[in-house]
């Protein structure tokens, strides 16, 4: 508010006035601080003990639906900064939408299953528990978890059925799972092979392409001797007669990964580079052409070209493995093995060698190209064990860990002759993302989830395009906020492999296979079985499941004969088929037959982190359109990470995090969401104490203004007191126009789901619109006219209508300021919550009043720059105490002449005279009239009347004659 007239100073300057009670001093409940750490847990405590949300949805029964489908934090650890932001987000979100007049359920959630929640367990009870045990620890933690974080999810002010979220571990929802599995079998999308997966020693588990994150590694790099098995063919290969006599023959490769040599089963070479036979005092070396001289160099030696061909020309050649000289194990793991040379396009010259090594089990292009040329699957090599140990039975490093073993093998090659060079390097290297440890590739049977072309098990009803057709079709028709979201999921989606659904774990939703011991084949029964267990599941739990014996399932003759499926559906694959039984199963009296897409669940937004563009997004897109055809969702929004004021992203180990429970204990959560909106989450969302100092500002800035409108509609009913449209005074009708004007700009931005545009001009429009101008302007009429007089009652309708509009503004993100307010406001008119009502129905705004007024604004600042510049000299001190002489041109001349002497209201002076001129021009003097003592305007007709001497002519008739007429100010 403009200091210079603000209620308090009106006041206390007043206080030892006699006519001070003839003044309507504005007064109100509502207290200037908000007292927020104290006064919110009430608010909370109020919605719950009330039944808020379920008001809401009996307040919204048969409007449009607006589904906004959770995306299930996990039940593991208490809530950081991030999990506010992501459901403050989904809050204002829905509460726009409310207040939009649609039934915008808010049903959150929780992902229960998988490796986090085992990790737990296995830190606190050790790694040897049963299955059993394994699961009902899981479920007791998880219940636990979920407890605590709804708790904190509430004091955010956060609105939703927390008495029936749904969780993952929801029988019915396992259930669920089974059954949204058995359709994807059916649609021809799952089936089981032996691939390189990511595989992370410390989950003793796969991992999905989800679940990886690259950080820094250092490795050591070795360019390996592979000795030809065939010298004169390889002469032959390069148009040569013979080598060099008393020469042998290599192929060196290079690699960073010294742990994949014991199981090298082959080298490859691109058919369209040009390779080089390089005569060297350590041989002929077979080398990519573009990178002999830096081969020659990094190996320290000299050598000469003997001869060039194209790879092309290099098929069918064969190699030894470095090792080959050992004794012969009498193992498969033999190193007296062969590396047949084979051609492959992954192959090139960017680096290395131009030749690669080829473990199979360990890398998914090796896999695929001695897979093409005929390896068979049972003759892969595959020491590495689950926790990244090799088999005992490994010659020269079983038994040792494949990361402390490199050393010991690039010193085995050394002494064997085979090493050519080593140097230590540091590069960006796959992690799993919970464990933030280094991951391998490595060869295993698993389930998946096909992408492109293929058979699938037990087709019945096969989808007439392939997954990664249909999922990029759908990109194409999914709404994304920011934009650049589409191009980040369709990259992802158009280049991903297969999607590995298995996990080797207890905590989760089984895979109910029956294999068959000796072929590996599925029982012919599998459908069946698969209805069988979603049934047991959805009696008893996954726990059921578990404890149902072969025999039970498959009767006594097939028993014997078959083994039980331990393997669990990956985490991902839960929470990714939640829309299916929540939306559709158990959470359908929120969402009524119709609601949906004929062809299946659909949710208006899905909102998460860009993370999720891999995780949530992504699983949840590839199993729509795998039951469907089309994705879940019509919108995906992503929103930024939390970071600090230097952008580093909020960690525990860095100290930099803002805790949202401290926050909220010591500034209150409307400052963490109005923060929250406050900022641009398409990018990352910095918050510190000085960002937060800044937000309780912006805060203070709007609360204020909330309480002067308040304290001045007060003694206002609006169903005797409120002046039609027609009768209210053009300023007021301006200030509806501009309220009008400016919601229409905040609900464009609400409907595109972004809010700190709609914070920006909410301040402005405190600061601006109101603050220095309309209530400005507007504290004469308010307080000096009579009561009940046109003039007062006519500003008191344009602050009424304005109030109902700005608390609906911000009621999504200051949601407890809000309803806060309406409690004072609405009084016994009131629903009962703010979140009942809807944005308030302004008249379509006058284009012509608000070009005429944003002209007479604009010229005002021209004069307040003028009375500033006096007020510097000490020759005027208030703004009233000045008289203004205002030169303009003709239009602007007869705009101001409009307003008639209402202008010296508006320009806030004792007098205004405007002259005829060629430019605008203002000047500014002292008033020489007698400062009346009630209103503080300098009047000539001060003391006119004899009975109040102190006060002007307009003060006496407000207080006993007629009234003063205003008519435009």
């Amino acid at each position: 508010m403009n200091d210079k007239t603000s209620p308090k100073r009106d006041a206390d300057a007043s206080a030892d006035s006699k006519y001070r009670g003839t003044l309507n001093m504005p007064d109100t409940p509502f207290p200037m601080r908000g007292d927020l750490p104290k006064r919110e847990p009430g608010w909370v405590k109020d919605w719950n003990d009330g039944g808020l949300y379920m008001r809401l949805r009996e307040a919204r029964k048969g409007a449009p639906l607006f589904v906004l489908h959770d995306g299930p934090p996990y039940a593991n650890g208490q809530i950081h900064m991030g999990h506010a932001v992501n459901k403050v987000l989904k809050d204002m979100i829905v509460k726009s939408r409310q207040l939009a007049g649609f039934d915008a359920q808010y049903i959150p959630g929780w992902d229960c299953h998988g490796l986090p929640i085992e990790n737990a367990i296995e830190k606190k009870h050790g790694r040897n528990l049963s299955r059993d045990e394994m699961q009902a620890k899981s479920r007791a933690y998880a219940t636990e978890q979920i407890e605590l974080q709804r708790g904190d999810f509430k004091r955010l002010g956060v609105l939703g059925d927390w008495e029936r979220p749904y969780r993952t571990m929801d029988p019915a929802n396992e259930a669920g799972q089974i059954r949204a599995f058995k359709r994807v079998i059916e649609r021809g999308f799952v089936y089981r092979g032996l691939k390189p997966v990511c595989w992370c020693f410390d989950c003793g588990s796969s991992l999905a392409e989800f679940e990886i994150e690259y950080a820094d590694k250092k490795s050591d790099t070795l360019d390996v001797a592979f000795e030809s098995n065939d010298a004169a063919g390889l002469a032959k290969a390069f148009g040569l007669d013979a080598l060099p006599a008393g020469k042998t023959a290599f192929a060196i490769i290079w690699t960073t990964t010294a742990w994949t040599l014991p199981a090298n089963q082959a080298l490859n070479a691109h058919p369209e580079l040009e390779y080089a036979l390089v005569d060297t005092p350590k041989g002929v070396l077979l080398l990519g052409a573009s990178l002999v001289e830096k081969c020659l160099e990094r190996f320290g030696l000299e050598g000469h070209v003997l001869a060039t061909a194209k790879g092309e020309a290099l098929r069918g050649q064969v190699f030894r493995h470095p090792l080959y000289d050992l004794p012969d194990s009498g193992n498969e793991y033999s190193y007296r093995r062969l590396s047949p040379l084979y051609l492959a396009d992954y192959v090139s010259d960017a680096d290395g060698t131009g030749v690669v090594h080829s473990a199979p089990a360990y890398g998914v292009d090796d896999f695929n190209s001695c897979v093409a040329h005929g390896l068979k699957y049972d003759q892969i090599l595959n020491p590495v064990l689950g926790n990244g140990v090799y088999a005992a039975e490994l010659p020269l490093f079983g038994g040792q860990h494949i990361w402390k073993a490199c050393p010991v093998i690039i010193e085995t090659l050394r002494a064997h002759g085979r090493l050519m060079a080593t140097q230590a390097i540091t590069h960006s290297y796959p992690h799993c993302w919970r464990h933030k440890t280094p991951v391998i590739y490595r060869a295993a049977a698993q389930w998946f989830v096909r992408m492109d072309e293929g058979e699938g098990v037990f087709t019945k009803d096969k989808a007439p395009q392939t997954l990664r057709q249909m999922a990029l079709a759908a990109i194409d028709h999914t709404g994304f906020y920011p934009e650049n979201g589409q191009a980040r999921l369709r990259d992802m989606i158009a280049n991903r492999p297969d999607w590995c659904i298995s996990r080797q774990r207890s905590w989760g939703v089984p895979l109910p296979f029956f294999l068959h011991k000796d072929s590996g084949e599925l029982h012919p029964r599998t459908m069946e079985i698969l209805d069988q267990a979603a049934d047991i599941v959805q009696q008893g739990g996954i726990e059921a499941w578990s404890r149902v014996t072969v025999e039970e399932i498959l009767g006594s003759a097939d028993a014997p004969h078959y083994t039980k499926s331990s393997d669990i559906l990956e985490v991902w694959f839960d929470s990714g088929s939640t829309f299916q039984h929540v939306l559709r199963g158990s959470h359908a009296h929120a969402y009524p037959n119709g609601a949906f897409h004929a062809q299946g669940p659909e949710a208006d937004l899905y909102l998460e982190g860009h993370d999720q563009h891999r995780g949530w997004f992504h699983s949840s897109l590839l199993l729509g359109c795998a039951l469907y055809g089309r994705a879940p969702y019509k919108g995906l929004l992503t929103h930024g990470f939390t970071v600090d004021s230097q952008g580093r992203k909020m960690s525990k180990s860095l100290g930099n995090g803002i805790d949202p429970q401290d926050v909220s204990k010591k500034l209150g959560a409307e400052i963490i969401r109005l923060w929250v909106a406050a900022s641009d989450y398409s990018g990352d969302i910095a918050g510190d104490d000085k960002i937060l100092a800044r937000v309780i500002d912006a805060y203070r800035r709007i609360r204020n203004t909330l309480r002067f409108l308040l304290a001045n509609t007060s003694d206002f009913n609006p169903d005797t007191d409120a002046v039609p449209a027609t009768q209210l005074l053009e300023i007021d009708r301006y200030a509806l126009a501009r309220a009008a004007e400016l919601q229409a700009e905040i609900l464009k931005h609400f409907d595109a789901y972004e809010f700190h545009p709609v914070v920006s001009r909410l301040q402005v429009y405190c600061s601006e619109d109101l603050g220095a101008f309309y209530l400005d302007v507007l504290k004469d009429r308010l307080y000096t006219t009579a009561p009940k007089s046109l003039a007062r009652r006519s500003a008191q309708t344009a602050l009424w209508q304005i109030t109902h509009a700005m608390l609906r503004w911000m009621a999504p993100f200051l949601s407890f300021t809000a309803e806060e307010a309406w409690a004072t406001f609405a009084r016994e008119k009131s629903s009962g919550s703010i979140f009942t009502e809807t944005y308030w129905p302004f008249a379509t705004p006058n284009e012509a009043l608000l070009a005429k007024w944003a002209r007479i604004r604009a010229i005002r600042d021209t004069a307040n720059k003028e009375i500033e510049a006096l007020r510097g000299t000490g020759a005027v001190g208030a703004s009233l105490q000045a008289t203004l002489t205002i030169t303009a041109g003709a239009d602007d001349a007869a705009l101001l002449r409009s307003l008639g002497d209402d202008l010296k209201f508006v320009t806030i002076t004792s007098a205004v005279t405007v002259v005829d001129g060629d430019e605008l021009k203002v000047t500014v003097s002292p008033s020489t009239a007698v400062k009346c003592e009630r209103c503080w305007h300098y009047r000539d007709d001060v003391g006119a009347d004899t009975a109040h001497p102190t006060i002007c002519g307009r003060c006496v008739s407000n207080l006993q004659g007629s009234g003063e007429l205003r008519t435009v100010a």
